[in-house]
């Protein structure tokens, strides 16, 4: 797992033409605000979490965010010990992301 801050993320997903944007949040949380293009699955409901993750192609680059940072780190390393080689966090998620949201 990297752990990147908001320019290096936007940078990376610019040249990443492999990336997805996973937003671990609640639905209720997605529902308010969430980056462009991004997937939200719910960290907090582990089963529906592992089910969706099963389901990931593990060749492909995931940038996965939070609203702090915490959830999603833990996602990472959860995807990191099921075989996904590459996933990068956001620090601060988006309480500290400046910029657009949906």
């Amino acid at each position: 797992m990297k752990n990147v801050r908001q320019d290096e993320w936007e940078t990376l997903i610019e040249q990443d033409s492999n990336a997805v944007v996973l937003d671990v949040r609640t639905e209720d949380e997605c529902a308010e605000d969430m980056l462009p293009n991004a997937v939200c699955i719910n960290f907090f409901e582990r089963e529906h979490f592992f089910d969706e993750m099963r389901k990931l192609d593990r060749d492909k680059n995931y940038y996965v965010y939070c609203r702090s940072g915490n959830r999603s780190g833990m996602a990472c390393q959860l995807m990191e010990s099921y075989g996904f080689e590459n996933t990068v966090n956001l620090n601060g998620g988006l309480l500290l992301w400046k910029g657009d949201l949906k």
